[in-house]
């Protein structure tokens, strides 16, 4: 599915890190940063999550609401919340059905070893929830400021 900008972004269903079902659609009326990453608490994934909770309270302040997403389980997504004081959301996609929605699902290689997995990618939705932006090949570092300064624009 190929996904397009100005299109509606597709609907899902995942538990978050307390157990709770959301879905996108009970987003519509707010803004949504919807970051897919590869694994909690690896170094990459924390610096994004981290620039994310580092810059919240502009966020907040924007009406725009952060959600990430990774195949991690819910109780990963707990403990990598708690860890860093995260306060936004975790969707735990186990089965990577929501990553082949988005297209994130991809073959990757690192150190010659191919292996599928999720491609750093961020959406940015609109009220409507419709996409404003896809951002892929995302530098953690930097990366909520960007997000930031795109949505303004």
């Amino acid at each position: 599915m190929e996904l397009t900008i100005g299109k509606a972004a597709p609907d899902f269903k995942l538990q978050d890190q307390y157990g709770n079902f959301h879905k996108l659609s009970d987003y519509l009326g707010n803004r949504v940063v919807l970051y897919f990453y590869p694994k909690d608490d690896t170094p990459g994934c924390t610096t994004e999550a981290c620039s994310f909770r580092d810059n919240f309270i502009d966020y907040k302040a924007a009406g725009i609401t952060v959600v990430g997403i990774s195949k991690d389980s819910v109780e990963s997504h707990a403990k990598f919340a708690d860890k860093y004081e995260l306060p936004f959301t975790l969707l735990a996609d186990p089965d990577h059905q929501v990553c082949e929605l988005y297209g994130v699902w991809k073959e990757k290689s690192f150190m010659g070893k191919k292996s599928m997995g999720i491609d750093r990618t961020t959406f940015l939705i609109d009220e409507e929830g419709k996409l404003k932006d896809i951002m892929p090949k995302v530098d953690p570092k930097g990366h909520a400021e960007e997000v930031l300064k795109r949505f303004a624009a």
